[in-house]
């Protein structure tokens, strides 16, 4: 009997230690969730367990029941910007998450010049480390995984920013928040989630890319490398699919340099990417990348040009954003420009005035429009420009070329946002070229300082 009685308790004891609440990582103590909105909270328990969530914003309860698969959530709203609050889930077992804020969350992604941080030796993070403290700033860090299948967590933990925890955080991640924080006067929470050296396709579904035959073809040209996964789909399932759950604002990306190879497909990869990610996230969040800066890829090709001209390209696909950034490169044989201050606030002003509509800011550099012949001469005109355009110095950087696709260095004249370009011996244009190069850095910008986007007016063959 005794033996009877101790078994009973022992298979008792078992079933209420295994029916513990468990939530994912990014669910956890001193996370933000985003402002005016139905945040998710989702986790495992046994099945059919009831769960109750109090949050402490909330005068009522919300509840949730484990499914079959041991799986439950639960969409609770979220008030305005403010906090800490605590949230109360009682299951089986108990677990109070604390110091909550509740805010405005953004993804940081991309290759290594999203990932760079105070650890690489940026002087604009070193100066901040003294006066960065910020308990309404705050990190939550993806570290790098890659995984054959989606996952629904991964680890991690929230932080506040202080000296410690910026150091190894995206530079251009913590400038961007530290903006939002400043103008917008609420939390801001950041997850990044990106890794040096990998191709846009690493970050796309699987089945997306192989898919598509046109970007099969360019994904198997990326080459096995000892510091980065090639292989489409292994960091978006490891790390972009456990973050879908988690309510955002939008996302920032600096990447590209890694699919300068295959330039001529990147456009249509990014818009397999970035509909993917909002699919998965059931949100249409505004996508805000960076052009890739100025770099010597290598003589006797343009590959860089392409890729930038492929990255204004993808401005036609809805709620995106670029920044132009070739003007604070002084070093066109480093891949990994050095000022990340002005990138992260570039990229700042664009969510700003894009996607919050704050009123006085410059966030888009000018972009060519059109050209016409006239003479001997091309007119150049400008989106973006209203103010009109400056030459910073004498013109560089601008090529014309007659109908023998022979590009001269040429003259140029601005005007309001017009710019006539005339070359000697062409008395019959048909192209301009601006900066269209690897390394190319022009000199012309907007009145708000806001520098031109490198463009050709061409179609020609290039390598």
């Amino acid at each position: 009997m005794l033996r009877y009685f101790m078994m009973t308790v022992l298979a008792g004891f078992h079933v209420v230690a295994s029916a513990q609440i468990r939530l994912p990582d990014v669910l956890s103590d001193n996370m933000v969730l985003q402002r005016n909105d139905s945040a998710l909270l989702w986790g495992w328990a046994s099945p059919g367990e009831k769960i109750r969530i109090q949050a402490s914003w909330k005068s009522t309860p919300d509840s949730a029941v484990s499914s079959g698969n041991s799986v439950w959530s639960v969409k609770i709203k979220t008030p305005d910007a403010g906090g800490p609050y605590t949230i109360k889930l009682r299951g089986w077992n108990t677990i109070e998450l604390k110091n909550i804020l509740i805010g405005e969350v953004w993804v940081c992604s991309g290759q290594s010049n999203m990932e760079w941080s105070g650890n690489h030796g940026l002087p604009d993070i070193k100066a901040e480390l003294a006066t960065c403290a910020d308990d309404q700033l705050r990190f939550f860090q993806v570290p790098k995984i890659t995984s054959n299948s989606p996952q629904d967590d991964v680890p991690g933990k929230w932080t506040s920013c202080d000296s410690t925890t910026l150091k190894p955080f995206s530079a251009i991640g913590y400038f961007f928040g530290k903006e939002l924080r400043k103008k917008l006067g609420v939390p801001v929470a950041l997850i990044n989630s990106s890794w040096g050296g990998t191709p846009a396709e690493v970050w796309t579904p699987a089945e997306l890319v192989t898919g598509a035959p046109q970007l099969a073809a360019a994904a198997a040209k990326q080459g096995v490398n000892g510091y980065r996964p090639h292989v489409a789909g292994k960091t978006y399932n490891a790390m972009i699919a456990p973050l879908t759950n988690y309510r955002i604002a939008g996302a920032i990306w600096y990447q590209g340099e890694s699919n300068t190879g295959t330039a001529a497909t990147y456009k249509p990869l990014m818009e397999t990417m970035i509909g993917s990610w909002r699919k998965a996230w059931g949100i249409d969040f505004p996508f805000y990348y960076v052009q890739i800066a100025p770099f010597t890829y290598g003589a006797g090709t343009v590959k860089g040009a392409l890729l930038r001209e492929s990255q204004e390209q993808t401005l036609s696909y809805p709620k995106t954003g670029m920044v132009v950034i070739s003007d604070l490169v002084d070093d066109t044989t480093n891949i990994h420009p050095i000022n990340k201050h002005d990138v992260g606030l570039r990229l700042a002003n664009l969510a700003l005035g894009d996607h919050y509509g704050k009123q006085g800011i410059a966030f888009k550099s000018p972009q060519f429009d059109r050209m016409e012949k006239k003479n001997n001469q091309i007119i150049i005109h400008f989106r973006h420009a209203d103010n009109g355009l400056m030459l910073k110095g004498a013109a560089k950087e601008w090529y014309i070329a007659g109908a023998d696709k022979k590009f001269v260095p040429a003259d140029v004249k601005v005007k309001g946002n017009t710019v006539t370009v005339s070359g000697k011996g062409i008395t019959q244009p048909e192209a301009v070229r601006f900066a269209f190069s690897n390394a190319g850095i022009g000199n012309i910008f907007s009145k708000e300082g806001l520098p031109v986007s490198p463009f050709r007016t061409d179609n020609w063959p290039e390598q």
